[in-house]
Formats: structure tokens, sequence, C-alpha cells
């Protein structure tokens, strides 16, 4: 049953599906359950969190929300387009859609749309660790939750100086950011002293934190099962969704229908069925992505790590550490390519040698994190009954709590009107 305190004066309670059961769709689920709607999520996999949200670099990253799209990144696009950083590989076609998104993000990259869609992330990802932390007060859960800060590692002078530029701006928007010379990195994290020598300085958030995305929607999925009364529904697929009567019919792969108020789509990427193909078509672009677990190396950090010139998180879960890296933009395949595991693994050992046990790491993963052009989730209205949050990229796990309390909000107007 519903916690009866959590309903709003004069809110309608409404039949709610989300679609999609990772970190953002959990949220969701959470934020309208405790509006007081009655909730069902569903997703095609066997449990919640077990997609894109399985095993990402895990790090919430509530200071460092710099867009992608840049006046930097534009006069690196020839060579990335050639294949010259192996960390960051664009692999377009010939498809409508990526033409589309591709001008897009192309008209993204001014110095000025930089700077404001960064600053926009900025806005939702402190919303989002207040919604985080107001739910842990109120439901303590398991999920490897810390609060260890971050380090982003510049070896490059121009790099730590447009860094330092960055974090003066965001500390006038509510983030907490510092610049730090190589010796004030290491006094942080000891880690990173072999190092010093190659550093010009670092970017330190002190507020940033860690935490198992998997295990988070796991726990959160439970709480609502046992305390709000959400129900789940897992190994199914949407196949389609109309309006009739007022209602949205859902129909599933399998043949079976089922009725709501409002359906939420948080898939990360957006599914090929009417309405949302014409829609969304050329808003999200997949990023493929990779990362490893291992045990701590004799020189673990701490600390959260990136490390910017290789495009390396380093992260300790508990008694574990997570390794994320490579961006592959276009590539939609979500395959365990062992020779990119390898180039991983190779760049991490080069990075941080003794962060992990490299040569008995595990839990090798792919998986998509999906781009809109400005960096900036989808939170919208589709049609009547229908709306959409998704498109977070590589930060959903740092958006999706405050991503899932505008949805909620969204939602809440949708079904009131």
């Amino acid at each position: 049953m519903t916690p009866l305190h959590a309903i709003a004066s004069g809110a309608r309670t409404a039949r709610i599906m989300v679609v999609g059961a990772g970190v953002v769709g959990v949220a969701t689920a959470w934020a309208l359950a405790r509006r007081g709607h009655r909730v069902t999520i569903v997703d095609q996999r066997s449990g919640p969190g077990e997609g894109t949200s399985f095993a990402n670099g895990a790090q919430l990253s509530y200071a460092y929300t710099d867009a992608l799209a840049s006046s930097a990144l534009l006069k690196r696009m020839p060579g990335l387009l050639v294949g010259a950083d192996p960390a960051f590989r664009l692999s377009l076609h010939a498809d409508l859609s990526e033409i589309r998104w591709l001008l897009r993000f192309l008209r993204q990259c001014s110095s000025a749309a930089f700077e404001a869609n960064t600053l926009a992330g900025l806005e939702l990802g402190l919303e989002s660790r207040a919604a985080l932390h107001a739910l842990l007060d109120r439901h303590p859960l398991e999920f490897a939750h810390a609060i260890p800060g971050k380090l982003h590692l510049h070896e490059t002078a121009a790099g730590f100086a447009a860094a330092c530029a960055l974090a003066d701006v965001k500390r006038r928007h509510g983030a907490e950011q510092l610049a730090l010379s190589p010796a004030e990195a290491v006094a942080i994290e000891p880690a990173i002293g072999e190092r010093r020598a190659r550093l010009t300085g670092a970017i330190y958030s002190p507020q940033d934190a860690v935490g198992d995305p998997h295990r988070f929607c796991i726990a959160l999925t439970d709480l609502l099962v046992r305390v709000y009364g959400m129900e789940p529904w897992f190994d199914v697929a949407v196949a389609g969704v109309t309006l009739s009567g007022g209602e949205m019919q859902v129909t599933f792969a399998n043949g079976r229908i089922l009725v709501a108020d409002h359906v939420v789509f948080c898939t990360g990427m957006a599914p090929p069925i009417a309405p949302l193909r014409t829609a969304l078509a050329g808003r999200v672009m997949p990023m493929k992505g990779y990362s490893f677990t291992a045990d701590p190396g004799a020189a673990a950090p701490r600390v959260s790590i990136t490390d910017v010139a290789r495009k390396i998180v380093f992260c300790r879960l508990g008694d574990k550490v997570r390794v994320a890296g490579l961006a592959q933009l276009g590539r939609r395949d979500q395959t365990v390519d062992p020779a990119d595991v390898a180039a991983l693994i190779a760049a991490a050992r080069a990075a941080l040698p003794g962060a992990a046990a490299y040569d008995s790491a595990f839990n090798f993963w792919a998986g998509h994190r999906p781009m809109t052009a400005n960096s900036l989730p989808v939170i919208q209205a589709i049609a009547p009954g229908l709306s959409v949050n998704l498109g977070h990229g590589m930060l959903g796990w740092t958006y999706a709590m405050g991503s899932a309390e505008r949805a909620a909000d969204l939602v809440g107007e949708m079904v009131s009107a």
C-alpha cells in the first residue's frame, strides 16, 4: 500500500507504467510512487538494472557535468573521423537520423552553447544529489554508496587552464570544485604519486560520490514493491502504445495488453515504436562504452579518479575497483569485444599501474550511453498519456534522481490536466 503521507493534497492518483528498469526507470518509479501514483515497471530483461546500468563507471559526478559538444572537440573532429584517438571513436553511418543528430551536435559546439549546456547539467546534477540524499535519509539502501570526492587528472597546461576557468564558472553556480597543484592532488590521493611528474594539475570535486548502479536498482525496486505496492514485470518487451478511450494501451511482444493512465519511457535509447520513433528521430545517439571490475591493486585509490587524457575512470566500490572507459559514438551493438577490453586494460594499467589487479579482472561489460546533442536528457511529453525520460548519456547515473523528479512533475501535470 502507498503510504498516505506520500500523496500530495489535491493530487490525482493515476496508474502509471514506467518502461525501463535501469537507474533512470527505477528512480522515476520512486518519484511517482512517492507522489501517490500506482506504478507498474516493465523491462525486457530478467531483472532491474541489467542493461546500461549494470556495470557503468559508477561515479556520481554531480560537479563534473561538462557537455560533450565543445569548440575544443570540434577542432579534434577531423582526427576523430580517421580514428586518431583510440579512446574516442566515431562510427557514423549514412543514416538520416544520425545525420540529423550530427547536425544538432555541431550546432552545440560553440563556447556559449558548451557553457550553457554544462551549467544546465550542473543544475540537474545538484538536484540529483539532493534527491538521492532525501531518499537515503528516508530509506537507507545498500549499494556501496560513498562520498570520496573525485580528482580529474590533467597532463597538459592548456587542458588544465580550461578546466580551471570552467571550475570558476561552476563555483558561481553552486558547485564545489578546487584547482590543485600536482603536490596537492597527491596529498589527497597518494595512489597517484607515480603520476606526479606527468601532471600539470587536477580538479578536485570533494562532494562527488560513487555507488553501484546495479545494486541500487535492485534495492530500490525491492523497496518499491514492499512498501509502495509497485508491480514489476520483467522479461516483457513493449511492442506498441496507443491511446484508446482516454487510456494508454500497452501491447507487449507476447501479445498481452495492459492499460494505464500514463506511460513514461525510461529506456535510454528510444524504442522504435510509434509515436516515439517519429518524435525522437535524430535526438539520441548510442555511445558504446566498456568497463571491468577487479580486486584492488597495491596502490588502489580511495578517491574516485578520472584520467582526462585517456578518458578512463577508476572507482572504488566497497572491496572492488570499477574501471570504465572508451567512447564509441554510433556503435549500436553491445557485444563485448575482446580487443576493446584488452585496450581498456592496457590503458588503465598505463594510467595507474597499481590501481587494480588487472591480470585477474572480471565482469567485462559493454553498454550504451545514449547521447543527446546537448548532453542533456530528453524529459518531455510526446503525446497525451505518453512521456519520456531518456538520453542521459555518460551521466545517466548522476542525473537519474534529479531527472526522475522532473519527469514525475511532468507526469503529474499531464494526468491532472
